[in-house]
C-alpha cells in the first residue's frame, strides 16, 4: 500500500513540475499556490486513502482538490497584488502632481515678490 501511495504522490508531483516547467518564466502567484495546493492535497489524500486501503486514489483525489483550492486562493492573492500595484502607481502619480503644484506656487510667490 505504501508503494501505491509513493507512486501516486510521485506521479502527481512529476505532472505538476512538468506543467510548471513548461510555463517558460517565473511562476505567478496563482500557479505557485496551485502547485503547493496540489502537493498538500495529494499528501493529505494519500494519508486518508491509506486509512481506507486506497492510498493512490486518495492521493489523486486530494491532489485534484488541492489543485483547485490552491488555484482559487492564488487567484485571490494575485488579484490583491495587482490592486496594490495599481494603488501604488496612483499614489506616485498624485505625489508627482502635488510636487508640480508646490513648485508652481513657489514660482508664483517669487514672481509676485518681484513686482
Amino acid at each position: 500500500m505504501k508503494t501505491k501511495l509513493i507512486k501516486g504522490l510521485t506521479g502527481i508531483t512529476v505532472a505538476a513540475l512538468i506543467g510548471a516547467g513548461c510555463a517558460g518564466g517565473p511562476l505567478s502567484t496563482r500557479e505557485t499556490s496551485a502547485l503547493v495546493g496540489t502537493g498538500i492535497g495529494a499528501a493529505a489524500g494519500g494519508i486518508v486513502g491509506s486509512a481506507v486501503g486506497h492510498p493512490a486514489a486518495g492521493a489523486l483525489i486530494g491532489g485534484g482538490l488541492g489543485l483547485g483550492t490552491g488555484a482559487l486562493v492564488g487567484d485571490q492573492l494575485q488579484g490583491q497584488q495587482h490592486e496594490n500595484q495599481r494603488q501604488d502607481y496612483q499614489l506616485r502619480r498624485n505625489q508627482a502632481e502635488l510636487d508640480r503644484q508646490r513648485h508652481e506656487m513657489e514660482r508664483l510667490r517669487r514672481q509676485q515678490g518681484e513686482y
